[in-house]
């Protein structure tokens, strides 16, 4: 007996083939098509319109960054996505109250987790958003942000992980496992080379198939093979000539046939310019979502150049994803998430994770020490980037109120004159040019020789923080960002100077969203401590590292070089515009330019130690408190069996408790084609060992781990020869090292060309 279609619905996967058959064509397309975007404060005419009928339906979550369409006569809820790289990003508040606020936690950013080396406690910060998310009513999570950091002026590096592959791709996974573990999804992003904002929607990213598959596909690899996210997004850039989003070799051949992704694509926000060739690449769902989009995929079911089998497939993957959400399962949300566990949590990973780049025999500090505290922001932190990496916080503790509450002793006179000028300056900044401009920062006050050192006499040490901010939208500039302002080194110089001449320390905190210029200046300071973007918890972060409460452990995940043009990338970073293009009247969408990845597969560290160019500071690198011994490394596997387990077991030989990121390079026999000097292919980190402790890591490596991409064959190979198993404490350092030889060439797998 034919089954009555009324009684149809959505009730788990089994029923999906019967649901995607009972659904009409108008319903199929406005499954794959989101519900629009709203947001306060765009201009009018600025934004396509969404679909008239969806006018009249309220938000769910006010802020959010869209919906799906529910079809409430199949059973299928609408689902909400969020903005989440470093937090929920929703609005704070609803309906014109301001008497209940709906604030989300402020996590450290994406390259400060990094700097942890920890996938554990990464996971840890992605059960903490998760469950944020599932409180607040939310189905996905826009995040994690997974992009290289190509170069340092990257306008979001802040929202990404690193400059290498490995690292990215185990944080990532370490964070969608996390989040996905209390029920909400995630969506890694923006699949893929969408390493700088310049006419990001219009770029055409020139890379070889060796840089694609090794570099910047790499990390997507790891985090789908080893994270399971629910969804990924496409970027905004072309890639060789195709829009990411509308290129069926990326999406269907290498992601779903090659990598076995079993989850759906979405667009970018407003990304691409066919949805019908999008739906035909495997980009299942088109956000936000607009009705001429709609309008167009009902043309092509028409005109044959989209099939009713190929949307059919589209809507099952989506099914698919409603399946397993938070709404369709009718959780209850409370709009009450615990904040201020979250906060705690912020607070301990943002510390654990700080880079202490110098140190002079000057941190730790004891309180209750006399401290003279220079510097905007460390009197107004800043806590993460801008743009749809932002989240309204309830508060952020500022490191001159975090240091008061330890027990230390600040100059009143300075936080009194500090506050007064952070007020007048911040009520002259301009207004916003665009939604997610960043504001200038505000210039350091120009000190008073004399009056700083008359401070120098009876305070015991100086700490001053240097800021920068950044996000979507436009990346960064060297002149007055990567490079101190004048107004910067003045402050620097007069204060080291005063405070030298009193036989007294300086400690400089860095509270930047990416890599600066050091070597011309660092000389000023005896202790530089590297807090990164650190949450809304930052300042008491700071102070817990800056006492020795918490022993810094964090190590760079991305290179700090002497100079700019000391950058693989740096001749070939933004790109260039091309001739004769317009941005279609739209400023979003900036004009058609291109880029060339000219430094090919030699980016961050891989260039500079293949070159032999020396940085500031190395990838990896990190002091501590404490020092650390390692052995010899042991491989305990037999030979030619795989993996290849390696041992080494680390001490501590200093006087107090901490941690020790065991980093395994490995350096490979030369090839025509070229290889990097080392390559990072493994690492652990050790529990808190206390003075004399010590503990034996375990790392692991797969004959891919050796391999190198072919492109003229299109090819994994392990090439015939002696392999360096290299223990290092930086890229540029190498402790203890052992060998590992391959005798013959060995093919681990072939791939087709994906474009």
């Amino acid at each position: 007996m034919a089954q009555d279609k009324n009684n149809i619905r959505l009730t788990d996967k089994q029923s999906i083939p019967r649901v995607v058959a009972a659904m009409t064509p108008e319903e199929k397309v406005s499954l794959v098509t989101g519900m629009g975007l709203r947001m306060e404060g765009l201009p009018p005419g600025l934004l396509p319109p969404g679909d008239p009928k969806d006018a009249d339906i309220p938000e769910k979550v006010p802020g959010a960054a869209g919906r799906t369409h529910a079809i409430p006569r199949l059973g299928i809820p609408s689902i909400t996505l969020s903005d989440g790289p470093a937090g929920i990003r929703i609005n704070p508040y609803r309906n014109n109250d301001s008497t209940k606020p709906y604030y989300a936690t402020g996590f450290p950013v994406a390259t400060l987790l990094a700097s942890s080396w920890d996938t554990a406690l990464v996971t840890q910060i992605g059960k903490a958003m998760g469950k944020e998310a599932l409180e607040y009513g939310i189905d996905v999570i826009l995040g994690p942000g997974m992009n290289i950091q190509r170069n340092p002026l990257g306008g979001r590096n802040f929202e990404y992980y690193s400059e290498d592959p490995l690292l990215t791709g185990h944080m990532a996974a370490a964070m969608v496992r996390g989040v996905q573990s209390t029920g909400v999804g995630t969506s890694i992003k923006h699949f893929a080379a969408n390493n700088q904002e310049f006419n990001r929607m219009q770029l055409n990213t020139i890379v070889s198939q060796r840089a694609l598959r090794e570099i910047y596909l790499r990390g997507f690899q790891m985090a789908v093979k080893l994270g399971q996210p629910w969804t990924v997004m496409s970027s905004y850039n072309k890639i060789n000539g195709l829009y990411t989003s509308e290129n069926p070799a990326l999406l269907k051949r290498l992601l779903r046939d090659e990598w076995k992704f079993k989850g759906i694509v979405m667009t970018d926000w407003f990304g691409g310019t066919s949805p019908v060739k999008q739906l035909n690449a495997w980009n299942n769902l088109l956000m936000p979502g607009f009705h001429a989009q709609s309008q167009a995929l009902l043309g092509a079911l028409q005109d044959g150049s989209l099939t009713t089998q190929t949307l059919d497939a589209n809507v099952t993957g989506i099914l698919q994803m409603v399946v397993q959400s938070p709404s369709f399962k009718k959780y209850k949300y409370s709009d009450k998430p615990d904040l201020t566990t979250n906060a705690a949590i912020v607070r301990r990973a943002a510390a654990e994770s700080m880079v202490l780049l110098k140190n002079d025999s000057t941190l730790p500090i004891a309180p209750p020490g006399k401290i003279a505290l220079f510097g905007v922001t460390s009197y107004k932190l800043i806590a993460g980037g801008t743009g749809s990496g932002d989240v309204n916080k309830a508060y952020v503790t500022d490191l001159d109120k975090a240091l008061l509450q330890g027990g230390y002793v600040l100059d009143a006179g300075l936080q009194t004159e500090y506050a007064r000028y952070i007020a007048e300056k911040t009520a002259q900044l301009p207004k916003p040019t665009t939604l997610f401009s960043t504001p200038p920062p505000i210039p350091e006050q120009q000190p008073d020789a004399e009056a700083i050192s008359r401070l120098a006499k009876y305070m015991d040490v100086a700490i001053i923080t240097i800021g920068r901010n950044a996000g979507e939208g436009s990346d960064r500039k060297v002149a007055d960002d990567f490079l101190l302002r004048d107004d910067e080194h003045s402050m620097l110089k007069v204060i080291s100077e005063a405070f030298h001449a009193n036989n007294k320390k300086v400690v400089v905190v860095l509270n930047i969203g990416g890599v600066i210029e050091t070597a011309s200046w660092r000389r000023y300071a005896d202790a530089i401590l590297l807090a990164w973007q650190p949450g809304q918890e930052g300042g008491s972060s700071i102070a817990d590292v800056i006492s020795g409460n918490i022993n810094p452990s964090g190590r760079l995940a991305a290179s700090f070089p002497m100079q700019y043009k000391d950058v693989p990338s740096a001749a070939d970073f933004p790109g260039k515009e091309l001739p004769g293009g317009n941005d279609n009247g739209n400023p979003m969408m900036g004009r058609p330019a291109e880029v060339n990845y000219t430094e090919d597969i030699y980016v961050g560290y891989r260039g500079y130690t293949t070159q032999k160019i020396a940085t500031a500071f190395p990838f990896g690198y990190g002091l501590s408190y404490t020092n650390f011994t390692y052995s010899r490394p042991r491989v305990t596997s037999a030979p030619g069996v795989t993996p290849i387990r390696v041992a080494v077991t680390v001490t501590n030989t200093g006087t107090r408790p901490g941690r020790e990121v065991v980093q395994l390079y490995i350096a490979a026999p030369a090839i025509k084609q070229g290889r990097p000097v080392r390559e990072l292919k493994a690492f652990a980190k050790t529990g808190i060992l206390p003075p004399g402790g010590k503990e034996t890591l375990q790392l692991t490596l797969g004959m891919a781990d050796l391999a190198w991409f072919d492109d003229t064959r299109m090819a994994w190979v392990v090439t015939p020869g002696t392999y360096k198993i290299e223990i290092g404490s930086n890229a540029e350092s190498v402790i203890t090292s052992t060998e590992y030889k391959i005798g013959k060439e060995i093919i681990i797998e072939k791939n087709m060309a994906v474009w």
